[in-house]
């Protein structure tokens, strides 16, 4: 096992800088997941941590070796593709002990590794078999099982899943956290779907134009973003955004909406307490769509209270999804189902003010 440590890495092609002095460090059996959008530079830090691009500044170690100038194949490190690239005139047991063969081992050991991955991976019935005979999940364990078998360092996954159905993922996802926790074994992990990064990761590097843009544990990345575009990034449905005016009036600290009913919000004072040194000033209000809550008949008005109308319903079997218009924006909530309301209906709901963010409009960074 080996931790991974990328110092002031810098990728070129050409002209072309698509990652900027980057620092990352990767702790010895932790799996850490990069996530962005595409061409944000994910796989190309990926392929150089594997000697499949040259750095072109900068140092990448494992262990304790500097690697730039080593080849792939001495890095000590296994990596799975989004393509499986198995073999299919060979059968599996022969696609996951091929690289083994080529390595010269003895038989007896090659088949203990070979039958040890494939138990791990539950696919010991299908040794005998030929890819064109599985699923596309079997062929991913194939892939996978191919890499365990050479006891590596550091194993590195490209986007692995992005080929099977939604089903599949779900389960796949279950397999490769079990297979950390039973090799205890350093991943980096590459991914656009922040569901994945979400579920799998130990830290989440969010990557933004070649740059790192927040790291840290998935519930801290969801919790506290540290900019808009890791707010809107991870979470789905997406953190609502809307423009307002921060301001402190009587003693309370609010925001006005740019709406055109000039919405007035509260922020309680244990929350307000963060914005003491921020004077008066324009800002971009965030909240997730689970932070509403439907007003109860008979209840109290409350001062954060807001009546919408009722754009678009997306029933999603447990939460219902809710879209509306607000300040030229689109404002997600997603509450528990509802039966009777229709698009075109008004709905009275609570904004729970102590679970906002508030970013400043030019930098996009958090307040």
């Amino acid at each position: 096992m080996a931790e991974v440590l990328l110092h002031n890495v810098e990728k070129k092609f050409g002209n072309n800088v698509v990652i900027r002095d980057l620092d990352l460090h990767i702790s010895d059996q932790e799996f850490v997941v990069l996530v962005g959008p595409s061409g944000c530079g994910k796989s190309t830090i990926l392929r150089m941590i594997a000697g499949l691009e040259d750095v072109t500044s900068g140092t990448i170690s494992i262990g304790e070796n500097i690697v730039n100038e080593l080849a792939p194949k001495d890095r000590n490190i296994a990596m799975v593709f989004q393509d499986y690239a198995l073999y299919p005139h060979l059968t599996i047991f022969r696609n996951i002990s091929f690289g083994l063969e080529m390595q010269k081992i003895s038989k007896s050991e090659l088949q203990e590794r070979v039958l040890h991955a494939a138990e791990i991976l539950g696919i010991s019935d299908l040794l005998g078999r030929k890819p064109k005979q599985l699923s596309g999940g079997q062929r991913q364990r194939v892939a996978m099982g191919r890499a365990i078998v050479r006891r590596p360092s550091v194993f590195l996954f490209d986007e692995p899943l992005s080929n099977l159905d939604a089903k599949l993922r779900t389960q796949m996802r279950t397999e490769i956290k079990k297979l950390h926790n039973q090799l205890a074994t350093t991943i980096v992990y590459v991914t656009h779907d922040q569901v994945e990064a979400m579920t799998l990761a130990d830290r989440i590097v969010v990557l933004r134009d070649g740059n790192i843009e927040q790291v840290g544990r998935p519930e801290e990345v969801y919790n506290n973003p540290s900019s808009m575009f890791v707010a809107g990034f991870i979470g789905a449905p997406t953190m609502n955004f809307l423009p307002c005016r921060l301001s402190r009036q009587n003693g309370t600290t609010r925001l006005q909406i740019n709406d055109e009913k000039q919405t007035a919000l509260i922020i309680p004072e244990h929350k307000a307490d963060q914005y003491r040194d921020s004077p008066d000033q324009d800002v971009v209000l965030g909240i997730r769509p689970e932070y509403f809550s439907l007003v109860k008949a008979g209840e109290d008005v409350s001062p954060n209270q807001l009546s919408l109308q009722v754009n678009v319903i997306e029933p999603l079997g447990s939460t219902t999804l809710f879209f509306f218009e607000m300040a030229a924006a689109e404002l997600v909530v997603s509450l528990d189902p509802i039966s009777g309301i229709q698009p075109g209906d008004q709905l009275n709901l609570i904004a729970d003010m102590s679970r906002i963010h508030l970013f400043n409009p030019q930098t996009g960074k958090v307040l």
